[in-house]
């Protein structure tokens, strides 16, 4: 059924004139909003949209996510560094050595144990020298043939783990800053009503160390 007690209205417009709107009348199913016209009613109405109530947002609070991401370029000149210097190399020369960048997984491959060593620790000093640290660097154990040659994976971690994200946010409670801790993904968010108190997490954070590099990033007031 539809209710019939919704009416006309009657609007001034900028140049003082009247404009009369009909309201459209629906049936309580249809309709989210309570009728103004009779408080009494128990049929609801749409409304025009300059007549809606607007939603009110909760007020933001200041916050900052904890990250622990490498930069991929620095990951590839790296890589380029260390290709350009094996090219030139003497102990090298003639060798079928490589050092293949596939995603985040650094590929190396060598005739025997010794140059694949030599090509880690290669790769491993680029890596530092674009500063990336070696916490972002996950070794696999090298794998020999029974030929001798060798192959091996380094893979560059990205993001923060599960493990560690409850050290850093048990780190953080321990402390008993005012502030709370959210495990998001591979980020952990730290939300407070105070800047100061924000930036005081920050600095104990950085001063801890934990297994993986961390960065702050997206701050909000």
């Amino acid at each position: 059924m539809v209710s019939k007690c919704a009416a006309p209205m009657a609007f001034p417009d900028k140049q003082g004139r009247k404009i009369r709107l009909q309201v459209k009348r629906l049936s309580c199913s249809e309709s989210s909003f309570p009728c103004p016209f009779r408080p009494r009613c128990s049929r609801r109405h749409q409304f025009p949209p300059f007549l809606r109530p607007r939603p009110v947002y909760p007020p933001s609070v200041p916050s900052f996510d904890i990250v622990s991401k490498v930069n991929s370029m620095e990951i590839e000149n790296a890589v380029n560094q260390a290709r350009k210097e094996l090219a030139t190399r003497f102990d090298f020369k003639g060798s079928t050595a490589s050092i293949t960048l596939d995603k985040s997984e650094i590929k190396l491959a060598a005739e025997d144990q010794f140059k694949l060593r030599t090509l880690e620790d290669m790769i491993l000093g680029r890596l530092a020298k674009r500063g990336i640290s070696l916490k972002s660097v996950e070794k696999a154990e090298p794998e020999i043939s029974p030929l001798g040659h060798g192959r091996q994976v380094i893979k560059i971690k990205q993001g923060i783990e599960s493990t560690v994200a409850k050290q850093i946010t048990g780190f953080i409670r321990d402390s008993k800053f005012k502030v709370t801790t959210q495990i998001q993904g591979d980020e952990v968010r730290v939300t407070g009503k105070s800047r100061d108190e924000l930036q005081t997490v920050i600095g104990a954070v950085r001063a801890k160390e934990f297994p993986v590099p961390v960065q702050f990033v997206n701050f909000r007031d």
